[in-house]
C-alpha cells in the first residue's frame, strides 16, 4: 500500500492539505489517514456556548469532505518509522509514501486535572472545547440567577487562546442583559500572567472585562474538581508563587483543558522533546526528514493554533510538496498568520490577526476593519461568513486571501 502523500488527520488542516495538493495535481496518490466518522467546525462551538449556533451545524459526515481524488483510510495510527518512509496502523498494516503531511491535531487533557472527568457535563461543571459539552454550558448560562462563575485558561500552548475569555464574555453579556449580571461573581482563572498574549488588543478586551466587573486571577492554574461539592482548586504558578492551593466555590465551572499533542505523536522520532512535530516554522518542512511536513495544532510553531493558521499553512505546505515533487528548490514560506475573532458581546467582535512575534497582520484595511476594536463588521463575519468560507473554500482548496508564493 504506496501513496506519494499521506496525509494524517481528517481535520481543518489534514483536508484542506489534501484539497489544496489536489487542485495543483488532480491525479495525484494521496491518501488520507483518520479513524473518525466526525469532522467538525470548532470554532463554532464558542457560539454554541452562547446560544448563538446550532451545535448540529458544526459537525458534517468526514467521508462528506474527503476531496475528490483522495482515499480515505479509515484507521488509526500506532507508529511512524520515517527512515523507512512508512506508517504503521493500528490493525499492524503498514503504509510507505514518498511524502508525508502530519495534521493529526492535538489532544485534549481533561484527565490531567483530578476529578474532572468524572463530573464533566454534570454539576455545573462545563467546557465548550467538546461538541457534547457546550450546548451545556449555554444550558448553565441560561439557568444561573446568581452566585459565581468561574471560567479557566490553562497553561500555553492550546488552541484558540482566545476561547477561554469568550466563553466568560458572551456569558456576561447574557447576564447583563438578563438583568442578573450584579448578582454574579464572576472569575477568570488564568495560568498565564497576562489577558492576551499581543498587547494591542489587551485595551478594548481590559473595556470589557470592567464593564462584566470580572475578576482576573492570573498565574492560577485549575488542577482539581470537586463536582458534587461544587469547589475547585487552583495552583499558584510562576517563581516565586505559594504552595498552597487556592480553593474556589462555584455555581458554573467552564473548563479549559491542559493539551498537547497526541500521543502517538509525542512517542514518534517526528517529535520534539517538546512532544510536538518538530518543524521548520517558515517552510512546514520537518527539520531531519525533507520529505515530512507538518501543520496544525501538533506542529512546534511559535503561532497561535486556530483555523485561521491552518487555513494559511495548508497551501504553503501543499505548494512546497509540488514544488519538491517537481524537482524545484524554492520554497513559500509562513509568516505566523493566525486569527482569533474575540466575542465580547453578542454582536461585537475584536478580530484579532497576528503572526509571529505579535506582528499585526490585518487582512482587511482599518477604514473595513479595525481589528484592535470591537465591532459589527468583525460580528458579522464570524457569524454569517466565516464558516461558509471554512467548508465551501478552504476545504475545497480554494485558497482566496491564503494564496502562497514560492521564493529561493
Amino acid at each position: 500500500m504506496n501513496h506519494t502523500v499521506i496525509v494524517i488527520g481528517a481535520g481543518s488542516a489534514g483536508i484542506a492539505v489534501a484539497a489544496s495538493l489536489l487542485t495543483r495535481n488532480p491525479g495525484l496518490d494521496l491518501a488520507i489517514v483518520d479513524p473518525q466518522t466526525d469532522h467538525y467546525y470548532q470554532p463554532g462551538w464558542t457560539m454554541v456556548g452562547g446560544g448563538i449556533f446550532d451545535a448540529g451545524d458544526t459537525r458534517k459526515a468526514t467521508r462528506d469532505l474527503i476531496p475528490a481524488g483522495a482515499q480515505w483510510i479509515q484507521k488509526a495510527v500506532a507508529s511512524f518509522q520515517p527512515d523507512d518512509n512508512q506508517i504503521t496502523l493500528d490493525d499492524g498494516s503498514t503504509l510507505t509514501y514518498q511524502f508525508l503531511v502530519a495534521a493529526p491535531g492535538l489532544q485534549l487533557d481533561f484527565d490531567k486535572v483530578e476529578g474532572l472527568v468524572e463530573t464533566l457535563g454534570q454539576n455545573g461543571v462545563t467546557s465548550n472545547y467538546r461538541f457534547d459539552l457546550a450546548p451545556y454550558t449555554w444550558e448553565l448560562v441560561q439557568g444561573l440567577k446568581s452566585g459565581v462563575a468561574l471560567f479557566t485558561q490553562p497553561p500555553m500552548p492550546i488552541k484558540c487562546a482566545g476561547a477561554p475569555q469568550k466563553a466568560m464574555y458572551l456569558s456576561c453579556d447574557h447576564w447583563t442583559k438578563a438583568g442578573v449580571l450584579k448578582d454574579i461573581d464572576v472569575k477568570f482563572c488564568n495560568a498565564g500572567g497576562v489577558l492576551f498574549g499581543v498587547a494591542d488588543f489587551v485595551p478594548a478586551l481590559m473595556e470589557y472585562v470592567e464593564k462584566y466587573q470580572a475578576q482576573l486571577c492570573f498565574n492560577e492554574q485549575l488542577v482539581k474538581v470537586d463536582g458534587p461539592a461544587k469547589t475547585a482548586w487552583f495552583k499558584p504558578v510562576g517563581e516565586g508563587a505559594p504552595q498552597e492551593l487556592i480553593e474556589r466555590k462555584f455555581d458554573v465551572l467552564h473548563v479549559v483543558p491542559p493539551q498537547s499533542a497526541p500521543d502517538f505523536i509525542k512517542a514518534s522520532p517526528l517529535a520534539a522533546e517538546s512532544g510536538w512535530i518538530d518543524v521548520d516554522q517558515f517552510t512546514l518542512q520537518h527539520t531531519q526528514y525533507d520529505n515530512v511536513y507538518g501543520l496544525g495544532d501538533a506542529t512546534t510553531t511559535p503561532n497561535a493554533k486556530t483555523m485561521a493558521a491552518a487555513r494559511k499553512q495548508a497551501p504553503i505546505v501543499a505548494a512546497n510538496i509540488t514544488e519538491q515533487l517537481q524537482g524545484g528548490t524554492r520554497r513559500a514560506r509562513y509568516d505566523g498568520y493566525g486569527a482569533c475573532p474575540l466575542t465580547v458581546e453578542n454582536g461585537k467582535i475584536v478580530m484579532a490577526e497576528f503572526g509571529y512575534g505579535g506582528k499585526l497582520l490585518p487582512t482587511f484595511p482599518t477604514w473595513v476593519l479595525k481589528g484592535t476594536q470591537p465591532t459589527r463588521t468583525a460580528w458579522y463575519l464570524k457569524a454569517n461568513v466565516l464558516p461558509t468560507v471554512y467548508w465551501e473554500h478552504m476545504l475545497k482548496g480554494k485558497e482566496y486571501f491564503a494564496k502562497p508564493v514560492l521564493a529561493d
